[in-house]
């Protein structure tokens, strides 16, 4: 998929509203290394080195939504124990006031612990309910879904195999949202998926796809197979969708079947690209988008996803990132000063240290290239500014830019070091810095540190004011006046 068919789809789900109703997994992650064995056992040993906690199974899902730019709402089942507390709070955090938490009694809240050493998973520990939702709860999350689907856009049952979405409660949850007209899609789990019946998608993997129907899924042909003998046996239900891993995404709908190819790419980490998968098609059925663009931008987002490790979320800059470039595309890497806003703010989330440097490149030569890799080598994400043409004018001269903005800031984002590129009609990018907030301002030896407009911004945020040295006998004022010369 091009970045600029990708842009017009992403740009088509944002603000949808999506119900989650599902298991909520409290996901641990443990981190360390690993440099001896056992003396007890042939085991190794994991010296630790932090932990993590995070919301996973439909709460995974939840923060998908939410990043690719979706608004989600929940309502999902805990218990009484420190694992639902814990689920409460971040649910609450990445839902503010859309959570509907129904606790039972004596019930175990799911959790999954993965130890990791370096970037290899080495094994995990799930703590799983004995017993599935009483009838009190089954009846409080239907009653729950009655009074939601009517103010959502789609409608998703994200189900992980806890026990929380019985056949009652499937049953109950599809007949409000039809009755709603409100299209469900489904993240199927265990056997038997007539109680999804009813749904607009179902959208199981390869391998529940195989044990659902007993028929094998290696080729396009045993998928249409399989995908045709599941079909017939939910006639209620519009259309499938199976996701094949590096092999792509395979839809039925209407009696057709349509392949889509996933583009090769190094896969880091696949926790949880699922639910990137489902929160990207629901959000395009919640908009309204055609099956096959929907599938596509899926594999994008799930491609995406793989490529980080954990359970990732990914963003649509990610995702832009990620999609071709076509000969037509605008080069997305130049945008607003409220989108860089935005963007810094992600990158801050990630924890990743974000620098900026500014100037008017004018004529791109090799003392701007060495200034930039400069720049870049003390940060993760560089923002380069961009004085305006008026700007470069009141500063250089009536006679200059020789470049246009539009030309120079295409020309900055063509390279590799630079991230993005916001161009500011001040004459100075202090205002610029205090909306975008980096945490390194960096600046060539030709300026003091203390004198750089928004060098005071940064230091009083704790953040760090770095002279990048130059490289001598590089100008572009030399180079338009030997042009100029040589014109004569």
């Amino acid at each position: 998929m091009q970045r600029q068919e990708a842009s017009i789809l992403l740009a088509a789900i944002a603000g949808k509203r999506a119900l989650v109703i599902g298991d909520v997994l409290l996901d641990a992650f443990v981190y360390g290394e690993v440099t001896r064995i056992s003396r007890e056992a042939p085991v190794p040993i994991l010296s630790e080195t932090r932990r993590s906690l995070m919301l996973g199974g439909a709460g995974n899902l939840v923060r998908n939504i939410e990043s690719l730019g979706g608004t989600p709402s929940i309502i999902t089942l805990a218990g009484d124990d420190e694992a639902g507390q814990t689920v409460a709070s971040l649910l609450e955090d990445c839902a503010p006031g859309r959570v509907s938490l129904i606790r039972q009694d004596g019930r175990i809240t799911p959790a999954k612990t993965r130890y990791v050493s370096g970037a290899q998973q080495m094994f995990c520990v799930d703590r799983n309910p004995d017993q599935p939702a009483s009838e009190a709860s089954e009846a409080a999350i239907a009653a729950a879904a009655r009074k939601a689907v009517a103010g959502h856009d789609v409608v998703i049952l994200s189900d992980y195999g806890r026990g929380m979405l019985t056949r009652a409660v499937c049953k109950a949850v599809i007949e409000a949202a039809n009755a709603a007209g409100k299209p469900v899609c489904v993240d199927p789990r265990g056997a038997d998926y007539t109680r999804y019946d009813g749904a607009f998608l179902i959208k199981p993997n390869a391998q529940e796809l195989s044990d659902e129907t007993g028929l094998p899924v290696r080729s396009d042909g045993e998928v249409e197979a399989a995908l045709g003998a599941l079909k017939s046996r939910l006639p209620q239900t519009a259309s499938l969708i199976v996701t094949r891993g590096g092999k792509g995404m395979s839809l039925i709908s209407g009696g057709e079947v349509l392949h889509h190819r996933s583009r090769p790419r190094s896969v880091y980490d696949v926790s949880g690209a699922g639910d990137t998968a489902l929160a990207a098609l629901s959000l395009g059925v919640a908009a309204g988008l055609a099956l096959a663009d929907t599938m596509a931008l899926a594999d994008l987002a799930a491609g995406t996803a793989v490529g980080k490790a954990g359970t990732a979320t990914v963003s649509p800059e990610e995702i832009l990132e990620e999609a071709v470039q076509g000969a037509d595309d605008a080069d997305w890497r130049v945008i607003s000063r409220d989108k860089a806003r935005e963007v810094v703010q992600s990158w801050h989330r990630e924890g990743l240290k974000v620098g900026f440097t500014n100037g008017c490149f004018d004529i791109l030569h090799p003392g701007h290239l060495s200034a930039l890799r400069h720049a870049r080598s003390v940060c993760d994400r560089l923002v380069v500014g961009l004085n305006a043409d008026a700007s470069v004018s009141r500063l250089k001269g009536p006679e200059r830019p020789v470049n246009s903005a539009a030309h120079r800031a295409a020309m900055l984002a063509a390279l590799e070091s630079v991230d993005r590129v916001v161009v500011f009609a001040e004459d100075t990018p202090e205002e610029l810095i205090q909306t975008i907030a980096p945490d390194v301002l960096v600046k060539g030896a030709d300026y003091k540190a203390d004198d750089l407009p928004g060098a005071a911004f940064v230091k009083a945020r704790g953040g760090e004011v770095v002279i990048a040295p130059l490289q001598p006998g590089f100008s572009t004022t030399a180079l338009v006046e030997k042009m100029k010369q040589a014109k004569a």
